[in-house]
């Protein structure tokens, strides 16, 4: 077998076998020559003139030199074809075998490989890269098993090795409207007050003089409360856009980016709480790591989430998005009009006849204890002084109340949505806990109270089961006891004013 520029590593390997050792010790970055997955993927299109730029070679040295072990082992003459390839040989256009190589790349990363030489290897081996092939391969990955945490902890790093590729193309220009023209709109709002910020921080110092935190304290404060509102495009992001993907089997985002969502909530309140504490160091330490969070989520949402969601989801799934958004609310701006234009408002429902009122009462729905109609059923659990989510056996959630004050936000969008992908990352092994208990019969109510926002909630689950004790389902009730904490004494007469 004569060897040349343009010869495929792995066909080489499987001539000559021995040059596995002898690559490795000739660049310890060809190490990866060794996981035969990644030989099967890469090493069936990365030609030696690659391999050669890979380890950082010469290129006629590095033929010269296995040409050489190649006569010395085998007493083969092998000589080097002196034509190179050119620039594009090697570079993967086949969907299936360009997604194998980006997996292999990251499963690289993972398992510790410089990034350096993989962000060299992808250039070599990946000829552009689409924001929905990343998606696609992340989430392809966690299917194979890797935790969502631990892409979650190198997902910056993901970005790099793919940060050229991806600035190469343009960002998404959803038209004026849309549930992703409205997002990007709460990003750059976003973004003009993390610049406001970091001025203001810039005035302060590091470490922060205490005369200066002193003197703009107002101002921080102000500044602080507006990004804090940046929990509302992440909500709606959860509660709108997640459901709609995970219908597509693509639960990813809903994973890993839940889980830097509540770090960076976590950071904005810690900072807040610092603040309140007349604490400069503690204020503006992880301020400053929540904006480089902030800023680094913007990039993911606007170069890899929203190019893949608007891929993924047709136009009446995104209806179905932006048809929840108000029940959420937005961030900093106001949604602009304009898409769809072809959205019908819905008449308002006409109250009816007192005759056909009591038509519709005489064939109301039989109860244990009673008779009501399901306007009377849907009345009564809306004016319930608590939140209610029911989820069925299936755990997908089949219903939830609308009170007139929320504690937890909540959209049509979750309706048929998988219980575990409605909370946080890190709540969900809490979840699994209730749910597997109340199945098994060992439990059949599980209770948390928290404090939130100057509340305190109390939050109660429980087994729902029929008359046969088959588990038919779990009941959430969420309730604002701090009102009713502060009471004492009694109050037997009415005390209208």
């Amino acid at each position: 077998m004569e060897i040349s520029a343009s010869t495929k590593i792995d066909e080489l390997l499987k001539e000559y076998p021995f040059l596995e050792d002898f690559l490795v010790g000739l660049s310890p970055k060809f190490k990866g020559l060794k996981n035969p997955i990644m030989r099967k993927t890469i090493g069936k299109v990365a030609t030696l003139s690659k391999v050669a730029g890979i380890g950082g070679l010469d290129l006629e040295d590095f033929l010269a030199s296995l040409t050489a072990e190649i006569k010395r082992q085998t007493d083969k003459d092998a000589t080097p074809d002196e034509s190179t390839p050119d620039g594009d040989a090697g570079a993967i256009s086949d969907p299936e075998e360009k997604q194998a190589a980006l997996k292999e790349i990251i499963k690289a990363l993972h398992a510790g490989e410089d990034m350096a030489v993989l962000k060299q290897r992808f250039g070599q081996l990946i000829d552009g890269v689409e924001a929905t092939e990343i998606a696609k391969m992340e989430q392809a990955l966690m299917d194979e098993g890797l935790p969502a945490e631990e892409i979650k902890r190198l997902c910056d790093v993901h970005v790099e090795i793919f940060k050229e590729a991806l600035e190469e193309k343009d960002r998404p220009e959803p038209p004026m409207g849309h549930p992703i023209h409205t997002f990007m709109k709460e990003n750059r709002a976003s973004e003009q007050i993390m610049s406001e910020t970091s001025m203001l921080m810039g005035r302060i110092g590091h470490p922060p003089r205490p005369e200066a935190f002193q003197e703009n304290s107002q101002a921080l404060g102000s500044l602080l409360d507006r990004l804090s509102e940046i929990d509302i495009h992440y909500t709606r992001k959860e509660n709108q856009l997640f459901p709609m993907l995970e219908a597509h089997h693509f639960t990813g985002p809903s994973q890993v980016m839940w889980s830097i969502h509540d770090d960076i909530r976590a950071g904005l309140k810690q900072a807040r709480q610092a603040f309140a504490n007349a604490d400069p160091e503690g204020t503006l330490t992880p301020l400053k790591e929540a904006i480089q969070a902030i800023r680094d989520m913007i990039y993911k949402e606007e170069h890899i989430l929203y190019p893949a969601s608007l891929d993924m989801l047709t136009d009446p799934e995104w209806i179905k998005v932006k048809e929840g958004e108000a029940d959420i609310g937005f961030a900093w701006v106001v949604p602009d009009t304009g898409w769809p234009e072809d959205i019908v408002k819905e008449p308002e429902e006409v109250p009816p006849e007192p005759a056909a009122v009591l038509e519709e009462v005489a064939g109301a729905l039989g109860l244990d204890t009673g008779r009501l109609t399901l306007e009377q059923i849907n009345l009564m659990l809306t004016h319930l002084p608590v939140d209610l989510t029911f989820v069925d056996e299936t755990d997908r959630v089949a219903y939830y109340s609308e009170g007139p004050e929320r504690i937890f936000p909540r959209s049509p969008a979750i309706i048929g949505r998988e219980i575990r992908n409605c909370h946080p990352p890190k709540s969900v092994h809490l979840v699994n806990q209730i749910l597997d208990a109340f199945k098994s019969g060992s439990r059949d109510t599980a209770e948390f109270w928290i404090e939130l926002g100057g509340k305190f909630i109390y939050i109660r689950y429980f087994a729902v089961r029929d008359a046969d004790g088959y588990y038919r389902g779990c009941l959430e009730v969420s309730q604002n006891l701090t009102e009713i904490r502060k009471l004492e004494g009694q109050n037997r007469l009415l005390d209208w004013e």
